[in-house]
């Protein structure tokens, strides 16, 4: 009926569909190489209806939706009935980037990837690429869960409350989220950490 409010439930359901499909969009265009504004031309679409469209954003119509398929040469249908079953995989390099301060100093900027789909599971895989020089001993980490964290390169200083470990190439770190934690870069170079968190704390 027109003019019926639209209920929060279905605002939610056509938003999460929409990452979804930006999901898959930008999943398909890194797949290709392509960046952004090549995919945009080889489509007709406008820059910012793609970029919008693969942050979840925005209200494209199905005429738009067609022809990024046709560009990715893809069934449209891929893109209309996507969801969460189809996100078995996150490829290598095409995870979710968290948002990072563009302020902060650059010794202050990790790069933190989702490795699991995104807002499709309670459970989050994250790599973060730790600059040398990092510490947020000052503003430390506190939030609900239980977080396991396992180091790929370099050496993390992890800080738990009062307990102390320094954690080096393979080792590992279990802890829960509620109470305050910071990490801290103790190699020369980069450090890169593997954390696997939930919301469920024990």
């Amino acid at each position: 009926m027109s003019g019926q409010p639209t209920s929060p439930e279905r605002v939610e359901d056509e938003d999460a569909s929409l990452v979804v499909i930006g999901h898959t969009v930008r999943v398909e265009r890194k797949r290709r190489g392509w960046s952004v504004a090549s995919l945009s031309e080889r489509a007709g679409v406008s820059f910012g209806l793609l970029s919008g469209l693969e942050r979840g954003q925005g209200n494209p119509s199905y005429r738009a939706l067609h022809r990024i398929a046709a560009a990715l040469e893809i069934p449209t249908t891929k893109l209309l009935t996507a969801d969460s079953a189809t996100d078995l995989v996150v490829r290598a390099g095409t995870g979710r980037l968290l948002p990072v301060d563009p302020a902060a100093p650059a010794h202050q900027r990790v790069r933190r990837e989702l490795l699991t789909p995104h807002q499709q599971t309670t459970l989050q895989l994250i790599r973060s690429t730790i600059p040398p020089g990092f510490s947020n001993e000052h503003s430390p980490f506190r939030h609900l869960g239980t977080e396991v964290v396992t180091v790929e390169s370099g050496r993390l200083l992890v800080v738990h409350g009062e307990r102390r470990a320094t954690l080096e190439v393979g080792d590992s770190a279990t802890y829960g989220c509620s109470t305050p934690h910071w990490w801290a870069n103790e190699s020369d170079g980069v450090t890169v950490v593997l954390g696997a968190v939930t919301p469920f704390e024990g």
